[in-house]
């Protein structure tokens, strides 16, 4: 028999105490505290000694000069975009988990990528919160072959690992983790000990089996991950997939990824059959008007590892009411507040009793900073109803002083723009590249007073 172990879990945030106490010291929470019973040594059953340790069994303490540097071989998707944002595919062992908002597409996503898997390589899918005729009819509409993938529906963990342990699939899928549950924790599916003893289980298990786990998780209202935040530091690779209600395009993002680069970006048009990965993102982002308008502009962002072409739109208007708006839609509303002040202390516009607005089309989210000058290149135009060249694109930061700062990989965002046909360039000036590039005119700036005055003789 194993020995029963106590201990006391905040069903908020997941943190752990040795008793009972009326409020979590570590989310501020009340009455979240509770009893959860857990299993301290393993014992016959499904519980065996071999899950003993988290990454397999015990080795050797080795220096790190002695460790193999062989390349870890990489299994693909089918899915180029998909294996983009994973760092070039899949890893044996490796744990990955995909978020997204419901009706966003992520069991379809998986479903088309482990059809197409499951015929060089045996696969699982396992289902908990969809019966598996359900799972069956979307297969058939997305047009996928079903022939040799293995389905189960199951929201038990204990009897999830016994099917795995006999059909050995190189390949798992638990569709979701917040219907699973494991036994020796007496809390409901769903709750922070259930999703976190669940996905421990199964991640130890795919550790240990070299087995590949895709583990589907919900989101909360504004878009993280529900659960416990231990659960993103257990898996390997956390993968969000993005995408408004009114839009036919959704967006595979990289949270985290033990196995590539972060923040890689995946782009796919939802169909009738299914997920489709669009090869070229920046001309979806690119469907201008055949006129140019007042307050719009082209920008190249660095999504990941390759640069990607989206137009931002502002407005400036008169405020209706006593209080001005700042409104921001794809960016950082502190971010544009900041680049306003900084467009009136050094670049001698007023702004202060009109409206602002800014969109970036197409449902893209910019983080980086490279989007300043083109915002703020954008804000100016509408402000001065005067359109800026269709052919322009403009990218740089700028600083609290009026400098425009250089951004990561200039002349690549330059190669880029060259290459869908756009002709100049307002750029910092550190990013001007060496040779002259053919049919671009990059007109290098290094003060926003600069800026100002160079989109003025356009």
């Amino acid at each position: 028999m194993a020995k029963a172990k106590t201990a006391f879990v905040c069903t908020e945030c997941g943190a752990d105490y040795s008793k009972w106490q009326g409020q979590c010291t570590a989310c501020q929470a009340w009455n979240t505290i509770k009893e959860v019973r857990g299993v301290s040594a393993p014992g016959k059953g499904a519980r065996s000694a071999r899950f003993e340790g988290y990454a397999g069994s015990l080795s050797q303490v080795k220096s790190l000069d002695e460790v193999s540097l062989a390349e870890q071989a990489r299994i693909s998707t089918g899915i180029q975009e998909f294996d983009r944002v994973l760092g070039g595919g899949l890893v044996e062992g490796s744990a990955v988990l995909m978020g997204g908002h419901p009706g966003a597409g992520k069991s379809t996503l998986l479903l088309q990528a482990v059809c197409n898997l499951a015929a060089r390589t045996p696969a699982l899918y396992v289902t908990g919160e969809e019966s598996l005729q359900q799972v069956a009819m979307r297969a058939k509409r997305l047009g996928v072959p079903t022939k040799d993938l293995k389905m189960l529906s199951e929201t038990s963990v204990e009897r999830l690992i016994q099917v795995a342990e006999a059909e050995q699939p190189k390949i798992l899928v638990v569709d979701s983790i917040q219907v699973m549950h494991v036994a020796d924790t007496e809390s409901a599916p769903g709750s922070v000990s259930q999703v976190r003893e669940s996905a421990a289980y199964l991640t130890r298990f795919a550790k240990q089996t070299g087995t590949i786990l895709f583990l589907v998780g919900h989101v909360t209202k504004d878009g993280s991950l529900a659960g416990p935040k231990v659960l993103e530091h257990m898996i390997d690779c956390s993968i969000l997939l993005e995408g408004s209600s009114d839009s036919r395009y959704r967006t595979l993002r990289g949270i985290k990824n033990r196995f590539g680069a972060v923040n890689e970006l995946g782009v796919f048009a939802m169909l009738e059959q299914g997920l489709k990965e669009v090869k070229n993102p920046s001309a979806i982002f690119l469907n201008r008007g055949e006129e140019a308008a007042p307050g719009s502009v082209v920008m190249v962002v660095w999504e990941g590892t390759r640069p990607m072409l989206v137009e931002i739109q502002a407005l400036v208007d008169m405020a209706q009411g006593s209080y001005p708006r700042r409104v921001a839609v794809g960016t950082d509303q502190n971010r544009l507040a900041m680049l306003l002040a900084v467009l009136h202390r050094h670049g001698g516009m007023h702004v202060a009793d009109q409206d602002v607005f800014v969109n970036v089309v197409g449902g893209v989210k910019v983080a980086e900073t490279s989007a300043d000058l083109a915002l703020l290149a954008a804000i100016v135009s509408s402000f001065r109803d005067r359109a800026l060249p269709q052919d322009l694109v403009i990218f740089g930061e700028v600083g609290l002083s009026g400098e425009i700062r250089p951004v990561p990989s200039g002349q690549e965002r330059i190669y880029e723009a060259a290459k869908h046909g756009f002709t100049r360039a307002l750029v910092p000036k550190a990013n001007v590249p060496r040779k002259p590039v053919e049919g671009m005119n990059v007109i290098p700036v290094t003060k926003l007073s600069e800026a100002l005055d160079a989109l003025q003789d356009l």
